[in-house]
């Protein structure tokens, strides 16, 4: 049986049961109230079980945890204040992963892998647009168009409209206004970088569930800070990879311990604008993905960032301090007091508005999967080093990675781009054989029209010839022969009267 995991204390001591972890949870609070260091104490607390963890970095916060921590005053007090003096501090393995390549290894997904309905959540396609997505995808998988990276989407959307009238008679109508719609968000999205996130090597996710040599479970730490600048891809890829996780691994039911823990940071930026469709998938996820051995612990300032219908599936909760400056921030008050077990020593919500720095209200699940009564508790402090870690020991835990070189190239092998491009050749080369074909075959009529003329002319002159001769024969003939016959009436006449 796993060890409890030690959060802090409250009236008494809090843990996290790692039987329940996948039953997911939730970590709420204003800006500056430690929800990082929170987050970092749970992985920290995951990876010492053997159970990789992944999570995203959004301002380099999180880099110091692959060195020990140690010299902050601060923390020093609250580990002593909760009884964890002395207090061991130690680092953990780290493998840094980058979007973009910069910081840690590229993650890539292959557009076919993305899918229609998560790439038109990524470009920002209305309902029309994203039918006409529906549409190319269809027509790729009956064509064995392989949709790899960006370039293959664009030739697939260019061949869509060129044959728009005999793909729409199969699969729908194809508006050219909707086509090019989509042709213009990809090219905004490879302008903003996104093209280096689609192609191979894809990641293959069982890299995320490694275990380190001396038994701990590696932290996967996603470098966010650049990616963050595109907050849709920031959220669509945490989506996408939630989405896979879900469907390649196998049923393993309750464990012990969860397989792998993931963290989703700035976690309203998936909901925000979210259609409906979409949110009734990640629901779905959410609540399927724990018989996968997958923990989900979302991470966002309002509990109200999170729709009710996943709300409801985050067993584990901690809520840091909030402000209740605005109605907006009363409601969120009022809505993380009420999805708490009420403890009848304090007020819920008027506790919420009273947290100092560090402290949290935390409901676990306790033996028997029922929510335990909200406990006010001091969060202990993390074992690693808090904050940014030193440019020295990034580098060592880069270059000590079991990755390395196996994603650091793309791979660019034969796909729609490429078949598209060789079947369009074909075609032109098969229309200027026609072309060259049909000039050739006018040319020898042509010829043939002019050496029957040719052969004709001759017989036709003789011909006329000898018609003309017996005409004018006739003609001579007949004429001689009325001009008589006149004569000899006129002057028969005439002589005839004489006589």
């Amino acid at each position: 049986m796993s060890e409890p995991i030690f959060l802090g204390l409250g009236s008494k001591p809090i843990y996290l049961l790692p039987k329940y972890a996948n039953r997911h949870g939730l970590i709420t609070g204003a800006t500056g109230t430690e929800k990082t260091v929170t987050l970092q104490v749970i992985a920290e607390a995951f990876s010492s079980r053997g159970v990789p963890v992944f999570l995203a970095d959004i301002k380099g916060d999180l880099t110091g945890m692959c060195q020990p921590g140690g010299g902050n005053e601060k923390l020093e007090a609250r580990a002593a204040e909760i009884g964890l003096s002395p207090y061991e501090y130690v680092g953990f393995p780290v493998i840094w992963w980058d979007l973009f390549g910069e910081k840690g290894h590229p993650i890539r997904a292959t557009i076919s892998e993305m899918g229609p309905l998560l790439l038109a959540r990524l470009l920002n396609l209305n309902e029309v647009q994203e039918g006409v997505l529906n549409i190319a995808f269809k027509y790729a998988d009956d064509n064995g168009l392989l949709l790899l990276d960006l370039k293959d989407l664009r030739a697939l959307m260019t061949h869509v409209a060129e044959n728009a009238q005999a793909i729409q008679r199969q699969y729908g109508n194809v508006s050219s206004p909707s086509v090019g719609a989509v042709q213009r968000a990809l090219l905004v999205l490879e302008q903003q970088g996104g093209e280096m996130f689609f192609g191979e090597p894809a990641l293959d996710l069982y890299d995320f569930q490694r275990v380190a040599p001396d038994g701990r479970g590696f932290v996967n730490i996603l470098a966010a800070d650049k990616l963050m600048s595109n907050p849709r891809l920031y959220s669509t890829f945490l989506l996408w990879l939630l989405s896979e996780l879900f469907e390649s691994l196998p049923e393993v039911g309750d464990l012990e311990k969860p397989k792998l823990v993931f963290f989703f940071d700035e976690a309203h930026l998936l909901f925000n604008d979210a259609p409906k469709a979409l949110v009734e998938k990640i629901e779905q996820v959410v609540r399927l993905i724990r018989s996968k051995g997958v923990g989900v612990y979302f991470v966002t300032q309002n509990p109200i960032d999170v729709p009710d219908t996943v709300l409801a599936q985050l067993g584990n909760r901690v809520q840091h301090a909030l402000r209740a400056f605005t109605p907006r921030d009363q409601r969120a008050v009022r809505v993380a007091a009420e999805t708490f077990r009420v403890n009848p020593s304090f007020s819920t919500e008027q506790a919420i508005t009273e947290l100092k720095v560090g402290e949290a209200l935390v409901s676990c699940l306790e033996e028997g999967g029922a929510p335990m009564t909200v406990e006010r508790t001091l969060i202990r402090p993390p074992a690693s080093k808090l904050g940014i870690g030193d440019a020295e020991a990034i580098f060592v835990a880069r270059n000590a990675s079991p990755f390395m070189g196996r994603y650091d190239h793309p791979i660019d092998r034969e796909s729609a781009y490429e078949m598209l491009k060789a079947a369009a050749e074909k075609k032109a080369q098969l229309e200027e054989a026609e072309a060259a074909a049909s000039t050739a075959e006018k040319e020898r009529i042509a010829r043939e029209k002019e050496i029957a003329r040719t052969q004709r002319a001759p017989a036709k002159r003789r011909s006329d010839s000898v018609v003309e001769a017996a005409a004018k024969s006739v003609i001579r003939s007949a004429g001689s022969q009325f001009g008589r016959q006149i004569v000899r009436g006129i002057l028969g006449g005439l002589f005839g009267r004489k006589r």
